[in-house]
């Protein structure tokens, strides 16, 4: 896939972890005030988790075709750990 390509498929993402965090924050507001700290805790968790993949992402579309081959794998690897943290705290 190419980097341009990769970069859309990614951004794609980001917008579906925006979504679920918008969701998120809505059951927030709405938990009684125990869980609130709960979910503000997750939240912030999910928010730094996409702040650091969007960084990521910017890397990547910011690279030259030659660097982009040179950090593609690092890139997907960032992208795994990432996507797992995400799911987990959303799981929470």
């Amino acid at each position: 896939m190419d980097r341009d390509a990769y970069v859309e498929k990614m951004k794609a993402k980001i917008d579906e972890w925006n979504a679920e965090i918008a969701k998120q924050e809505a059951k927030a507001r709405a938990a009684q005030a125990d869980m609130t700290l709960k979910y503000q805790e997750q939240l912030e968790e999910m928010k730094a988790q996409r702040d650091a993949f969007e960084a990521k992402l910017r890397e990547a579309r910011d690279s030259n075709e030659k660097a982009w081959g040179d950090i593609q794998d690092g890139f997907e690897k960032a992208w795994r750990d990432m996507a797992a943290a995400f799911d987990s705290a959303m799981k929470r």
